[in-house]
């Protein structure tokens, strides 16, 4: 038996090469399967409920998929819908899906899951010791419940019952990557370490061919083996590129945890068919002795403004890691002085990067650097905007005169590229979850909602 799955691209809205995508189409997979979202790019999405990529790029991209569904027959997964995998991002593609349907006169059954978990079931279950935290997972607090906002990532049960009802196109809410393109595969009894295996390698699109890129891949499924594709032009794929997705988001490539189980890639093989095709066989899936369900949470902290400036003076290069605390005993003071007692100096944060000298790692280099210049970020962080921009205000004027001791007089310490300086970057989020439920069955955290379109 022979199971074809297309994965068009990497995240929904970044776009795809349509000549590409037609050659999958034209392969006659049995499902199409695409996510579209992540926690990769921060909790932005998560706390705001906003998406990372826009309406526009998203339209275009279901435009392709929604067409190809349709002349195919076969089912349409995505998920974790509007990046977060939030209700507000499952009902904002949904709207989009409404809107292409109706313009291109498609019909077929809509199912929506969504993920969304509501404060008092979360402590509940924090009550009945249902809630465990990961690996480096921050300590749990339980206001968070209410403070925040907290979603419940899918395995392929859900998307299986949406199937199982008879739906074409499934919009799921927050979704194990991996588990949208197994779910039809597993349902319909494929080998579940090849299905997992396989939905691993092709989860983020062609991130593992040669160039990656944001383009497709077609899987065929077989009893003892799957075969990867790539089908843009001009690019390959080679066994180290695909093993090599294993390791992606995952600290240990050859064990990678699903909620059901563990993908164990310790025997996968992987050969050359040709420039464009691997063959992988090998791994297995063993099943966890209980079922757990993952959260993610994320909660408004505070609000930004930010202010980008450069030095390449020397001498002020060198007095930088003195200047600031001082600076920083200074606008504490000054907080103090222009806002009395409206605002507590301990809820303001001042912080300095300096890009050149190890603010990307932001620890100690093996080696010291003795940068030509240097990029310097300053950001400003308070309870609401208009604080973030007033204390930014003379944050930027102090810091582009800091007191040099081998110089006299004023001197010009920060260049600054933007007048005015500062920067309204708006609210800033942290991630508050990173837990798993236990005793939970796969599908009670989630809810679905099916239409005719």
């Amino acid at each position: 038996m022979e199971f074809r799955i297309l994965a068009p691209t990497g995240a929904l809205g970044a776009g795809f090469d349509a000549e590409a995508f037609r050659r999958g189409v034209e392969a006659r997979p049995h499902v199409i399967a695409c996510d579209a979202g992540s926690t990769d790019s921060g909790p932005a999405a998560l706390g705001s409920g906003q998406p990372k990529l826009s309406d526009q790029a998203v339209t275009r991209d279901l435009r392709l998929l929604l067409t190809a569904r349709a002349e195919l027959g076969v089912p349409l997964i995505i998920g974790s819908c509007g990046t977060s995998g939030r209700d507000v991002g499952v009902d904002r593609v949904a709207a989009l899906v409404r809107d292409i349907a109706a313009a291109e006169n498609l019909h077929f059954g809509l199912a929506l899951i969504y993920a969304d978990q509501p404060a008092e079931r979360l402590q509940a279950l924090h009550d009945a010791d249902r809630i465990r935290p990961l690996p480096h997972a921050p300590a749990l607090d339980p206001e968070v419940f209410t403070r925040g906002h907290t979603v419940a990532m899918m395995g392929v049960e859900p998307l299986q019952e949406a199937l199982r009802s008879g739906c074409d196109v499934v919009l799921a809410g927050r979704a194990s990557d991996t588990a949208l393109f197994a779910a039809l595969p597993h349902m319909l009894g494929a080998d579940p370490g090849l299905t997992w295996h396989m939905a691993k390698t092709i989860e983020c699109g062609a991130a593992c061919a040669i160039p990656p890129s944001a383009n497709g891949l077609l899987v065929r499924l077989r009893d003892d083996h799957f075969d990867v594709t790539t089908l843009a032009e001009g690019s390959r794929l080679t066994p180290r590129s695909v093993a090599a997705h294993t390791l992606y988001e995952n600290a240990d490539p050859f064990h990678i945890a699903e909620p059901g189980g563990t993908l164990d890639t310790t025997d996968a093989t992987y050969e050359s068919v040709d420039e464009r095709t691997v063959r992988v066989r090998g791994a297995r899936f063993v099943p966890a002795d209980g079922y757990t369900v993952k959260l993610e949470g994320a909660e408004l902290v505070g609000h930004q403004t930010v202010i980008v400036g450069g030095v390449r003076d020397q001498v002020v290069i060198r007095n930088l890691p003195d200047l600031v605390p001082f600076a920083k005993k200074y606008f504490a003071d000054k907080i103090l002085d222009v806002f009395g007692g409206d605002i507590d100096p301990a809820d303001v944060d001042i912080d300095y990067r300096f890009y050149g000298e190890g603010a990307v790692l932001a620890a100690p280099e093996p080696e010291p650097l003795r940068p030509r210049e240097l990029g310097v970020l300053i950001t400003v962080t308070a309870p609401d905007q208009a604080t973030a921009h007033a204390v930014a205000t003379f944050v930027a004027h102090a810091s582009s005169h800091l007191p040099i001791p081998e110089y006299d007089g004023l001197v010009s310490t920060l260049a600054y590229p933007y007048s005015p300086p500062e920067i309204d970057r708006g609210p800033l989020y942290r991630f508050t979850l990173n837990h798993v439920v236990t005793g939970v069955t796969p599908t009670e955290l989630f809810r679905t909602v099916t239409e005719e379109l």
